[in-house]
């Protein structure tokens, strides 16, 4: 195993070690995938985080295929190969059952533009993917649905959230916006109906957006 590749697995695994600490998934709860080469490395199912090591990560090709010798993948690893398959400029996914963002997914609720950091996952809501037994194709199917529209993150029903990135920092920091964004929607719920903004303001803050942050301008002469 070169460097870079051994790098890239202890990432997942450095990940996968911070949503535990920071509540986002508890214990074996959660997984995480990076596409490297012409598949993804995945962890794998049912191993405690701080207990992994770089040889744990399981590599997976294109089509979900698991090459011999290899740990079992995660049990969700459907999605992630779907999502990555379907969307070329995602190349992280981390998936976790954050408890706000759980709440509302057992509402079947995704979360609506009561706040513009809401576009923070690429529209004007956060959906939330129908309801689908956990591995099966039937759920990957409802989660590429719900991102459908450069979508980057959604809600699923009686599950979780999942979130996409450039890169995994971008994937993980995402799944932490969409949970603080449930939380602070809980939160006002509980003291009466949100007061939500308009598609139309919502659709200004999606060009503001792509515009945000430090950005790089030419060089002066």
């Amino acid at each position: 195993m070169h460097d870079h590749e051994r790098a890239a697995r202890q990432s997942l695994i450095d990940h996968c070690r911070a949503m535990n600490a920071s509540g986002l998934s508890l214990h074996k709860s959660g997984n995480a995938s990076l596409r490297w080469g012409t598949g993804l490395l995945i962890t794998p199912t049912g191993r405690a985080y701080d207990r992994l090591l770089p040889e744990d990560i399981v590599y997976l090709e294109a089509d979900g295929t698991c090459p011999p010798g290899q740990l079992i993948p995660s049990s969700e690893w459907r999605f992630h190969v779907d999502i990555m398959n379907a969307f070329p400029d995602v190349n992280a996914v981390v998936h976790v059952h954050s408890t706000h963002a759980t709440a509302l997914a057992c509402l079947g609720e995704g979360i609506p533009a009561f706040h513009y950091m809401v576009a923070v996952a690429g529209g004007d809501h956060i959906p939330c993917a129908e309801y689908a037994t956990f591995g099966t194709a039937a759920l990957s199917d409802n989660v590429l649905r719900a991102l459908d529209g450069g979508l980057r993150a959604c809600l699923m029903a009686n599950h979780g959230q999942v979130a996409t990135g450039k890169t995994l920092a971008d994937a993980y920091a995402l799944a932490e916006e969409v949970e603080n964004l449930a939380r602070q929607y809980l939160l006002a719920r509980s003291l009466g109906p949100t007061r939500n903004l308009p598609p139309e303001e919502m659709a200004l803050v999606l060009e503001k957006f792509k515009y945000y942050g430090q950005q790089r301008t030419p060089e002066r002469g």
